[in-house]
């Protein structure tokens, strides 16, 4: 398969299907499909070039990955402006698989980096299967379409640039040397280096990771040189093995006399409203006094980026999202769907009456406060810890029971068998 051929034909293929179903939808999903295309058509570019010439050296890659990492990142960025939109779970799909095109820079296996990106993002479109597939079938071909543009990436990948991306001779038809091409027109700048991502605290951190592969010889700028008396075989004494780990402490004040020194990153304001269907609690800090009264059945509660603090609500609404909370609690009377918990820290939740479905991914300490009517409750976890659920007993204390985290699966004649195993410690 010609390389440049082989992504065009991704391109025109299933990438094409899937701007089509995009624009089917509209909205975000369609603008956030204009920012997918144009990242193909920037790597299609790249792929172009490394076909006609030798490889130019890192430092010259990065500036011709340029284009391709910041169209990954506006991708992302794009899905982070817009979390109360009703397309958010077709959003995160696309913005937790898209650093698939950095597979460009992996060596010696490219192709499990795609597969692995793709594995990142199931998590949102079976939740876009889940909420449209008895509403819209529409919503299902794009789901096909995407994860079908990814699948044929990753066949592409394996079969053209098995071990790495490969580079053309450099050399036409006569046998000399052919310059290298100029870069097009109004490149953008190379992205950031890592520690400039590190100041944005909802940047996607296989973005980061594609970025800082980015920086070539640069990546080790910032490495100290290990002097002697740093060194364990010199200095009996340094061998004491290493301390217990403790999180870093986080200023509400940062130094800015030191030559240096980051800006601290401005404290978004603090929003409680209604819109439409959709009650927005955002980046609430230290508010233990918030109360949503008046809610129909058909209302959500979308909750975001809030710390220390707490919400009730009062009636039964149809779902809650908490999304990227730390030491955050919630009381709701009932739920006809579900409550779902997205990349918190220190959560707990208490039921007064039912709610059918518990979902928790990338979560590190969730409490689940049941009650008597909701013992029935399906709970999913992905890539979580530190999760418990307290049933009743009735004498208005608890039994607390922790969800398995680590699993044993055995290979038989049949297929596999996974059973939890049981926490002894």
């Amino acid at each position: 398969m010609n390389a440049t051929a082989g992504y065009r034909n991704l391109i025109e293929g299933p990438l094409a299907k899937y701007v089509q179903h995009s624009n089917q939808i509209g909205g975000h999903v369609a603008e956030h499909a204009k920012l997918v295309q144009e990242a193909f058509n920037a790597q299609l570019n790249y792929v172009e070039i490394a076909s006609s010439r030798a490889d130019p050296g890192q430092s010259a890659q990065v500036e011709l990955l340029g284009p391709t990492s910041s169209k990954i990142l506006a991708i992302q960025e794009f899905r982070e402006k817009n979390r109360s939109s009703t397309y958010f779970n077709h959003l995160s799909a696309v913005s937790e698989s898209i650093p698939a095109l950095g597979w460009v820079t992996i060596k010696p296996a490219p192709a499990p980096y795609i597969k692995e990106m793709s594995d990142a993002g199931q998590f949102y479109t079976n939740r876009v299967l889940k909420d449209w597939k008895e509403k819209d079938k529409t919503h299902v071909e794009w789901v096909k379409a995407w994860l079908e543009t990814l699948g044929d990436l990753y066949k592409y990948v394996k079969e053209v640039h098995t071990t790495g991306l490969v580079w053309g001779t450099g050399k036409g038809a006569s046998g000399a040397a052919v310059p290298p091409p100029p870069p097009p027109a109004g490149m953008p700048p190379p992205p950031p280096p890592i520690a400039d991502l590190s100041l944005q605290p909802d940047a996607n951190d296989r973005s980061a990771l594609f970025a800082e592969i980015n920086q070539g010889e640069g990546i080790t700028r910032n490495l100290k040189k290990v002097t002697s008396d740093m060194q364990t075989h010199k200095n009996p004494g340094l061998r004491t093995g290493p301390a217990p780990f403790k999180p870093t402490a986080v200023h509400s004040s940062v130094r800015h006399d030191l030559p240096g020194a980051p800006k601290a990153a401005p404290s978004k304001p603090p929003v409680f409203n209604r819109d439409g269907k959709k009650w927005l609690v955002e980046h609430q800090k230290g508010n233990h006094n918030l109360v949503i009264e008046g809610a129909d059945m058909n209302n959500v509660v979308y909750m975001y980026g809030c710390q220390e603090s707490t919400l009730t609500v009062k009636g039964k609404i149809n779902s809650v999202f908490l999304d990227s909370c730390r030491k955050t609690s919630i009381l709701v009377d009932s739920l006809v769907s579900s409550i779902e918990f997205v990349n918190c820290q220190s959560v707990q939740m208490q039921v007064l009456g039912k709610v059918p479905t518990i979902s928790i991914d990338k979560t590190d300490g969730c409490q689940m406060y049941l009650s008597n009517e909701s013992l029935d409750v399906e709970i999913v976890s992905s890539k979580s810890s530190e999760m418990n659920v307290l049933i009743p007993k009735g004498n208005g204390e608890y039994t607390e029971l922790p969800i398995a985290e680590q699993f044993k699966t055995l290979v038989n004649r049949k297929g596999l068998v996974t059973t939890p195993v049981e926490n002894k410690g």
